[in-house]
């Protein structure tokens, strides 16, 4: 039987975002499980400075790169290395995104069957302290010369494979993990390997369509692919609802993970897929409303969202939890003086104590004449209607090399994406606008901005 290939890949870079950053250093090692068949290596010229903390930890310098080959030059080469073989690095994501990026900004796309040495290794050498490339070779005592440089580095990993690869379950053990979990008769009988290796190793959007034409699923994922083989590699009676129902995919690439999420949402929204039950008919937990009392005095509340809850209600806006609703009621209630008993903080039991401490203008009392109550809180009703108190643009990634992602919040809510060259964000938020994609408001669209902001505090946001 013929034996497998592996091309052990080790890269040095400008930094850490394949996006931003640059190859400066490639090694590649073609190894079939005993012996190394070939070897290739060389400084690339990244057409970029190199920063000063990526020439101390490997000795690269600007010097040293200025008349290397452009990756351009090497590119044939190195698809010619990796070609049939199994792609393996320490970190694989890490190389592999880097090797992909730069085909894509030639404008071809580099799909190859992977292997990460880190997850083989905690597979076969369990109990070790860290499996970082360093601490294995220290605790295998590998001879290294040049840590942080591409080849040895690279033949590192080949001794590190060599050992994990050794017998018949550690062959076994690897190409389990090639495989991901997914084997031909998991998967759906229209959908072929070669479909799945066609799917994007991206971030985007994918749909599963029955043999009708119908989707009947919608997801997002960081890496379209990977999800997708995920979703027929489980065992469990939603794979096989995918395996006896697939007949097709589709996919969006999104370049950003936010937009993603917020196209995933509207699909599902907009199409109503059998699968996507749960978020299909996702429920906001809580919600606030308004309604005028006997007295004529315009009153707030909030409540757990249900069925009966929300009948005859007048809705002003949803919330994930009990604090987000009682928060944004307090802090309109003390931006437009309105009474806390009026606003659903708290049930007045004939005596006001806000109204005691000046607080409250004693409508809850009858104090305060209605109208001029309502006049107020008529005001505050339109901030309630609000997720958002200001309109902004975030800006994130985009598709490819030179794009950048528009996400618009306008009048309080999610507005929709689109895609802009980068070169062109000097032009004005009109022309910025004339680049989105709108849609309906959402309040799960809404909910994951919010969420997006406060986990992810980096964001670039321009204000309009």
């Amino acid at each position: 039987m013929k034996s497998k290939l592996y091309a052990v890949v080790d890269i040095e870079t400008t930094g850490g975002m394949p996006r931003r950053d640059r190859i400066i250093e490639i090694a590649i090692v073609l190894y079939d499980g005993n012996t190394i068949v070939d070897r290739f290596e060389t400084l690339v010229d990244p057409e970029r400075s190199i920063p000063y903390e990526i020439t101390r930890i490997t000795g690269i310098t600007d010097d040293m790169v200025i008349n290397a080959p452009k990756f351009y030059e090497v590119a044939r080469k190195v698809v010619e290395m990796t070609e049939g073989a199994i792609f393996v690095a320490h970190n694989v994501r890490f190389d592999y995104s880097f090797i992909r990026e730069e085909f894509l900004s030639l404008g071809f796309t580099f799909t190859r069957r992977q292997l990460c040495t880190v997850v083989l290794s905690r597979k076969s050498f369990p109990g070790l302290r860290s499996y970082s490339l360093g601490n294995l070779i220290r605790h295998f005592g590998i001879q290294v010369q040049n840590r942080h440089r591409a080849m040895d580095d690279v033949l590192a990993t080949v001794e590190i494979l060599g050992m994990a690869l050794s017998g018949a379950e550690g062959r076994a053990r690897a190409d389990r993990l090639v495989s991901a979990g997914i084997r031909a008769s998991h998967l759906p009988k229209d959908i072929t390997q070669d479909t799945i290796k066609s799917l994007p190793e991206s971030c985007g959007v994918y749909y599963f369509y029955n043999s009708g034409g119908h989707v009947i699923y919608v997801g997002k994922s960081i890496s379209i692919q990977k999800r997708v083989r995920q979703h027929f590699g489980q065992i469990d009676a939603k794979t096989d609802k995918f395996i006896s129902r697939v007949a097709d995919i589709s996919f969006v690439e999104t370049g950003s993970e936010l937009i993603a999420m917020l196209h995933e949402s509207n699909e599902i929204k907009n199409l109503q897929p059998e699968i996507n039950k749960a978020q299909r008919t996702r429920e906001y937990p809580y919600f606030v409303h308004f309604y005028t009392d006997q007295n004529g005095y315009i009153r707030l509340g909030w409540e757990k969202s249900g069925t009966k809850t929300r009948m005859n209600k007048q809705i002003l806006n949803h919330y994930g939890s009990k604090s987000g609703a009682r928060g944004h009621l307090h802090a309109v209630g003390e931006a437009y003086s309105l009474c806390p008993g009026l606003t659903g903080l708290y049930e007045p039991d004939g005596g006001c104590f806000y109204h005691q401490t000046g607080e409250c203008t004693g409508a809850c009392q009858g104090l305060e004449d209605a109208s001029t109550y309502n006049e107020r809180v008529t005001e505050a009703l339109e901030v309630l209607k609000k997720s958002f108190e200001t309109d902004f643009f975030l800006i994130t990634e985009g598709r490819a090399s030179g794009e950048c992602g528009l996400i618009l919040v306008e009048d309080g809510h999610y507005r929709g994406f689109g895609y802009m060259a980068a070169d062109d964000l000097k032009m004005g938020a009109e022309e910025w606008k004339e680049a989105i994609k709108y849609t309906s408001p959402n309040p799960e669209c809404n909910r994951i901005v919010m969420a997006w902001l406060e986990s992810h505090p980096e964001t670039k946001v321009q204000r309009l």
